[in-house]
C-alpha cells in the first residue's frame, strides 16, 4: 500500500492577511500583479482586481468615492510596491501611518457648573438685545430657568435673591434684578413639570403592562375553549 503524505498548511504559517475581509485570494492576485513586468499588463490586471474587489463590497457602492476606496484598499493589500496607473492619487505609506491632528474640544470651567454652559449662552443673547419688554421677557425667563436648575442640584428651597446674584455675576454686572420687586416661579411649579412627566412615563409603562397581561389572559382562555372541544 502506498501512503499519501499530504503536508496540511496551517494558516500562521501562511502570508498576514493585509486586509482579511477579501480573503486570501485577493492577496495573491495581488501580488501576481506586482510580479508582472509588463506595465500595460499590470494596469489591466489592476483592474480586474477592482472589479473583483467591489463585487466583494456591494455594500459600499452607495458610500461617496467607492472606486476611490477600493484603489486606496490595493494599494495598501500590495503594501505599496504595486505600480500601475491609477485614476485617483496614489496613498503613500506616510500618509497613512500618519496620526490625525488633535480635536480642539472647548475648554469651559463656568463656576456655577449646576447651571451649565447654555446659560451663559442665554445671557450673552439677552445682553445683545436692546432694552424692550421682550428682553424683560427673556431675562426673567433665564432667571426661572436657573432657579429650576439649582433645584436639580439642590433639592431645598433656594431664595430669588441668590439667583439674581449669580445672575448679575453671571452676566458681568449688565443684567441687575437685585432690587426688583417682582418673584420668580415658586420652587413646586417648576419641579411640578418634571413630576409630570415621570408620572406619565410610569403611567404608559403600566397601561402596556395592563395590555399585556389582558392579551395573555385572552389567549390562554381561548386555547383552554379549544381543548374542551
Amino acid at each position: 500500500m502506498q501512503e499519501n503524505n499530504i503536508e496540511l498548511q496551517y494558516n500562521n504559517e501562511r502570508e498576514h492577511l493585509i486586509i482579511p475581509e477579501y480573503g486570501r485570494h485577493i492577496q495573491k492576485m495581488v501580488n501576481h500583479a506586482i510580479a508582472i513586468e509588463d506595465r500595460e499588463e499590470r494596469n489591466k490586471v489592476a483592474k480586474a482586481i477592482i472589479g473583483v474587489m467591489g463585487n466583494l463590497q456591494p455594500h459600499l457602492r452607495d458610500v461617496a468615492d467607492f472606486q476611490h476606496k477600493l484603489w486606496d484598499q490595493l494599494f495598501i493589500i500590495g503594501k505599496f510596491q504595486l505600480d500601475v496607473d491609477s485614476p485617483y492619487p496614489i496613498l503613500s505609506e506616510e500618509e497613512l501611518q500618519e496620526r490625525p491632528d488633535p480635536l480642539d474640544y472647548p475648554q469651559s470651567h463656568p463656576k456655577y457648573r449646576f447651571y451649565g454652559n447654555n446659560i451663559t449662552r442665554m445671557i450673552n443673547v439677552a445682553n445683545s438685545w436692546e432694552e424692550s419688554d421682550l428682553k424683560q421677557a427673556l431675562i426673567y425667563t433665564v432667571a426661572n430657568h436657573m432657579k429650576k436648575c439649582f433645584l436639580n442640584w439642590n433639592k431645598d428651597t433656594v431664595e430669588d435673591n441668590v439667583i439674581f446674584e449669580h445672575l448679575f455675576e453671571l452676566s458681568d454686572g449688565k443684567i441687575d434684578l437685585r432690587g426688583t420687586e417682582e418673584d420668580l416661579s415658586n420652587a413646586q411649579s417648576l419641579m411640578k413639570s418634571k413630576k409630570r412627566f415621570s408620572n406619565s412615563s410610569s403611567s404608559n409603562t403600566n397601561n402596556n403592562n395592563n395590555n399585556k397581561k389582558y392579551r395573555n389572559n385572552n389567549n390562554n382562555g381561548k386555547s383552554k375553549q379549544r381543548r374542551k372541544y
